[in-house]
């Protein structure tokens, strides 16, 4: 009985040892594996790996997933102008080479987070006081994250970080500069809208006195073919009216006097003050001349 409990006991220890020979690497996580204090090798691929048993190697797991850094309180940065704004940022960074990573943090994750918010705050001062409110709040945005980005990159890359992201959520001024800025901002506004107005205004003159003239050139053409038409018609209605006269002159003259008449006379309060006995009036007399007139008329 002593030596089948022997037995059993063995073969728990044998397979208590052989358990801590083999680990499994997570998907999301790095295995660094450390033989007497020093790194052996490191498994970034998912799988079951195998070691020598504790004391002789240990295994220390590393986080491969992109990680934030977010500030709890928004923090205060100086511009070009000697002006103060209140920036809320925050940093994405994940690991990528865990040998350098650990000999710089020990795998502290917090020591690395300290680290980088060191760096990003010192570059955001940096990039700060060469600029001015405007382009940091509007016009350089993105440059000045794209900047913090790049330099702070290059030094965590030293370190087996690699920074994903800087962003800055927000960008307010200090409390008593803000008035001032956006009266500012507004009268810089206003003097543009301004400037829009005054060139559109000209435009606008210029295409009104394109299409007056065009307008001019049209009608003094339509005109001068009018005229010319009308002046065609009356040079036909002319010999026509001659030809047509031409064989009785006094059915003319009878004809004309008529259109003179109605002319004259065309509104009943008109009044004429002239001698009856005129020669205007010799086609309204008797037979003398009305009379004759059509009886030539009817020959």
């Amino acid at each position: 009985m002593n030596r089948i409990g022997t037995v059993i006991v063995a073969l728990i220890v044998l397979l208590i040892v052989l358990a801590s020979t083999m680990f499994v690497v997570d998907q999301r996580r790095y295995a660094v594996v450390f033989s007497l204090g020093e790194i052996k090798d490191v498994y970034s691929q998912p799988g079951l790996k195998f070691k020598l048993p504790p004391p002789l190697q240990t295994v220390l797991y590393l986080d491969k997933r992109i990680m934030t850094i977010d500030n709890p309180e928004p923090e205060r940065f100086i511009t070009a102008e000697k002006k103060n704004l209140i920036v809320d940022s925050y940093v994405k960074w994940r690991i990528i080479d865990p040998r350098k990573f650990y000999v710089s943090f020990k795998g502290d994750n917090r020591l690395a987070q300290d680290r980088l918010t060191q760096q990003i705050r010192s570059a955001l001062q940096e990039a700060f006081t060469k600029r001015t409110v405007t382009e940091v709040v509007s016009t350089q945005r993105d440059q000045v994250m794209q900047w913090v980005k790049q330099k702070v990159g290059d030094e965590a890359a030293q370190v087996g970080i690699e920074i994903v992201d800087v962003r800055m959520r927000r960008v307010d001024l200090a409390a008593g500069i803000s008035d001032s800025v956006y009266s500012r901002m507004a009268a810089e506004r206003k003097r543009v809208a301004n400037e829009l107005r005054s060139t559109g205004a000209a435009e606008a003159e210029q295409i009104r006195a394109d299409a007056d003239r065009q307008r001019d050139v049209v009608v003094a053409e339509a005109y001068a073919k009018a005229q010319q038409v009308k002046g065609e018609g009356d040079a036909v209605a002319a010999g026509i009216y001659a030809q047509a006269f031409g064989r009785d002159p006094q059915f003319a003259q009878f004809y004309q006097s008529l259109e003179a008449y109605k002319a004259t006379f065309r509104d009943k309060k008109d009044v004429i003050i002239a001698d009856p006995n005129s020669d205007f009036f010799r086609f309204m007399r008797g037979s003398g001349g009305a009379g004759a007139s059509a009886g030539k008329a009817g020959k």
